[in-house]
């Protein structure tokens, strides 16, 4: 395949291309089945670029390679947001992947038996699609946090670089997930500091220690992908509550925000006077907001009747068995606990790449047959 090859009908379109889209593109072109892989950014990897400077992984180099690739670093090691973003750049041009950049999808419908989508003034059609990226794509804000006070520096954590975004003053950090959490911390080293939120798990060992990497790390991981699936009746149990719950706290502990001065308060209620309120009734005269409040999970673009009243997409291990020819990877929990990470979106690529190959195959025996047109 010509890693220039571009065209406005395809049998397969990719949208995304991150982790999960180059990984679909690394299985489809291992079976030789035509695609485009279409993306709203500029550049491979600017999705982790694009996140606050500090961040680094939860999962160690040696389980953070997509298929064919080792991740370039020493296997302990937990990578930056930089080294993923060049890690994913290099995954495309060894692969010669066909990525056409800075296409932003406005509607997906079908029409005649196939898939049409548009993006801006361009149209393409396809046979197959596959939607590579997770259901956080919208960040969620209260609608409360229009009525702060203007003087008062509030974004969410999407936006969030550096505590050199904030002014002097307090900061409000609101939630109290993995986001938040190291957030605060990061920011308390310069700012006063409140976390607002309900206290949520942690895992009790400090991730960086020995017997974490080289132990109890890898029965963590084994236990997340091959036993919390949706195949087991523990996965299956428990899905539900990953999905609408904050992960456990990975790096960050309790006691860490504590010495660091970190003052935990109720959850943000409302606002008043300009100033945001917790549950207890007090107001907090803060000068910064940050909110780490997750994300919209829908996909509005998507015109087709495969939502729940939740707006979460139907589908089984990533298959949608309503509209044949679409699929979903790197959704939270799509196959396992691992589904959205590097360490498993590419197990669940060549799942789908496999359903949509025989799918494909099978269509062109009807064809071959005289029994579709």
């Amino acid at each position: 395949m010509n890693c220039c090859d571009d065209s406005d009908e395809i049998q397969t379109l990719v949208i995304g291309a991150g982790q999960a889209g180059l990984s679909v593109g690394y299985y489809l072109a291992q079976k030789g089945i035509p695609f485009q892989i279409l993306d709203a950014s500029p550049n491979i990897g600017d999705a982790w670029r694009n996140r606050w400077d500090s961040l680094r992984l939860f999962t160690q180099a040696r389980y953070a390679g997509l298929p064919g690739m080792n991740f370039p670093a020493e296997g302990a090691t937990f990578p930056t947001k930089e080294q993923v973003a060049d890690y994913l750049a290099d995954y495309a041009r060894r692969f010669c992947l066909p990525v056409r950049h800075n296409v932003k999808v406005d509607r997906l419908w079908t029409e005649g038996g196939r898939f049409v989508m548009t993006a801006g003034k361009h149209r393409f059609e396809a046979e197959n699609v596959v939607v590579a990226m997770a259901n956080y794509q919208t960040p969620s804000v209260p609608a409360f946090a229009r009525d702060l006070n203007p003087q008062i520096v509030q974004f969410h954590s999407h936006a969030y670089r550096s505590p050199l975004q904030l002014q002097n003053g307090g900061v409000l950090v609101v939630g109290v997930g993995n986001s938040g959490a190291e957030i605060a911390l990061e920011v308390a080293r310069s700012h006063a500091t409140w976390l607002s939120g309900k206290e949520t798990a942690h895992i009790p060992w400090p991730v960086d220690s020995a017997i974490s990497r080289y132990v109890l790390s890898r029965g963590m991981r084994f236990f997340a992908h091959h036993i919390l699936t949706v195949k087991t009746r523990l996965g299956r149990k428990v899905r539900p509550r990953l999905l609408n719950r904050a992960l456990p706290l990975a790096r960050v502990k309790p006691k860490w925000l504590i010495k660091a001065g970190v003052k935990r308060v109720p959850r943000v209620t409302g606002v008043t006077g300009g100033l945001p309120t917790i549950a207890d009734g007090r107001t907090l005269d803060v000068k910064n907001v940050i909110w780490c409040t997750g994300y919209r999970r829908d996909f509005p673009w998507i015109d087709l009747p495969i939502f729940n009243q939740n707006g979460e997409p139907i589908h089984e291990a990533g298959i949608v068995e309503k509209i044949p020819g679409m699929y979903f990877v790197g959704l939270h929990f799509l196959y396992s606990a691992t589904s959205a990470t590097l360490l498993g979106v590419g197990r669940d690529a060549e799942r789908i790449v496999g359903a949509l190959a025989r799918r494909t195959q099978a269509r062109k025996t009807q064809v071959s047959q005289g029994n579709i047109a």
